[in-house]
């Protein structure tokens, strides 16, 4: 009898949180708050960052590594920076251990750190401090780095991949010369991340900037990409930060322009983080486990030989090696498994949960008829196909595959954007229907509060394409520039 796990309308967090620990994605370390990423898992981020790496590239910028450890004055020196991560900071105090005199590990009293040093939840503190020995000309901008890198953010409630303790990312930090170049790399960077989002985890996004009140700590503007999840909830895919001269006035960056006058330099940040694995669980998945787009499937063909024998299974993997070449030549990652300790409905079951786009299954009466069945993990449509052409077959329903995800998650999106005019639709639209809401709102910060108090639904972002007009605020009444999108956000 086969295990029966928790469906999608039963218990949403429950189906998610057993389909990370079934697919073999991650699982949570005796290290409170902190998540073991295991290969597989892995092997999908490593292929997310892959692809972001050259993208960073092609658009001028360059991999550097900066300290884990930030002393506690640098985060001092910008008050709303250290405002925003203060609550959120793993402090070190000591340097030393020791054992006592029962043999048991302690710390030593007397190894104090004279500085407390901060284990990283963002970089640019310690970046400025850098950058103010890099900048002394107009010549030496822009400064276009890169990092990727773990951060610690004490975070008390953790889901795997969301929200954890420690998590991997890549943080961008730019310096410019004037303010229109940082604000055109914010804007920049913003894209490509929704390139990133909807090319390759074929996850629509709307592109925004947030409201003052949900804005990076210390920027002056943050832009974002939110994505729609199947239970209805929002979730921060991306940010990309206009920092001013914020960071540059803190840590006193200034640079000679070409006219020799002393000016303070003009910033950015952006970054994505792990937290896209977990957007892409719950954008694909299904009741049966994973659902991979193919341009991030660790797997992209899983090949199957069903036989008796060893002199079938012979005859099977001479006709399969020829397949196998064909499609590694087209660029296409494929595995043959003929591991012998497993029974061909395992591995099918275990393909499935994995979320591995194709499956090809091939036995004796497949051979004989030039044929092989090819499955179809989003739709789960099995074809027997021509041996003839297959490759070719495989390469085509691999780009089919891709753009079906795509479009049924942006039709998904599309039912459940809704526009109201009213708080009472609102509050009833959040409660039977979730998604984003688009209502008009006064633009002040209590009302945004009241708001996030009453119903939990925050301002997920003001959308760069939203139409203007003048409207009323569903609350106060009070006269609106345009519409903003709400929802309840992971």
């Amino acid at each position: 009898m086969s295990q029966k796990y928790t469906t999608r309308a039963e218990d949403y967090s429950k189906w998610y949180n057993e389909l990370v620990n079934r697919a073999d994605l991650a699982e949570h370390s005796d290290v409170r708050g902190c998540m073991v990423i295991k290969p597989y898992g892995y092997a999908i981020w490593e292929k997310m960052k892959d692809i972001l790496d050259k993208k960073f590239k092609e658009t001028g910028h360059s991999n550097a590594y900066f300290p884990l450890f930030i002393p506690k004055s640098y985060l001092s020196k910008e008050a709303k920076h250290v405002e925003g991560f203060a609550k959120e900071c793993a402090v070190v105090t000591h340097y030393r251990l020791m054992n006592d005199e029962d043999g048991n590990v302690v710390v030593d009293p007397s190894a104090k750190l004279e500085e407390e040093l901060i284990v990283r939840p963002t970089s640019e503190t310690i970046i400025w401090n850098s950058y103010k020995n890099w900048i002394h000309s107009y010549r030496d901008l822009p400064i276009l780095i890169n990092q990727w890198a773990n951060v610690v953010r004490w975070e008390m409630r953790t889901r795997l991949f969301l929200r954890t303790a420690e998590f991997l990312w890549q943080e961008g930090h730019t310096a410019h010369a004037t303010k229109q170049e940082a604000v055109e790399e914010a804007e920049q960077m913003l894209h490509v991340y929704a390139d990133f989002a909807e090319q390759y985890m074929a996850m629509p996004v709307v592109k925004g900037v947030k409201s003052p009140s949900e804005r990076f700590a210390g920027a002056e503007e943050t832009y974002c990409i939110e994505a729609l999840m199947q239970d209805g909830k929002a979730l921060q895919a991306g940010t990309s930060h206009f920092l001013g001269q914020n960071f540059a006035k803190a840590f006193d960056v200034k640079f000679a322009d070409k006219e020799g006058s002393l000016e303070y330099v003009w910033a950015t940040s952006w970054g994505v983080s792990t937290r896209l694995m977990g957007a892409l669980i719950m954008t694909h998945s299904d009741d049966e486990g994973l659902v991979l787009p193919p341009t991030l499937a660790p797997i992209q063909v899983a090949i199957v030989p069903i036989y008796k024998g060893e002199e079938q299974l012979n005859a099977i993997s001479d006709r399969v090696a020829t397949l196998t070449s064909e499609l590694r030549s087209k660029g296409i990652s494929v595995k043959y498994d003929d591991d012998d300790n497993r029974r061909p409905g395992w591995k099918f079951a275990e393909y499935e949960t994995k979320g591995v786009p194709i499956r090809v299954a091939i036995g004796q009466r497949d051979l004989d008829n030039n044929k092989a069945e090819v499955t179809r993990r989003d739709k789960k449509e099995k074809k027997s196909v021509d041996w003839e052409g297959i490759a070719d077959y495989i390469e085509q329903l691999l780009e089919d595959i891709q753009s079906n995800l795509y479009n049924k998650a942006l039709a998904y999106r599309s039912e459940h954007i809704t526009e109201v005019n009213s708080y009472e639709e609102f509050k009833d639209v959040l409660s039977t229907k979730g998604g984003f809401i688009s209502a008009h709102w006064d633009g002040t910060e209590e009302t945004e509060d009241k708001i996030k108090e009453e119903t939990k639904a925050t301002i997920r972002c003001i959308p760069l394409d939203r139409t203007e007009e003048t409207g009323e605020c569903i609350i106060t009444g009070k006269p609106s520039k345009g519409r903003v999108l709400f929802a309840k956000a992971y």
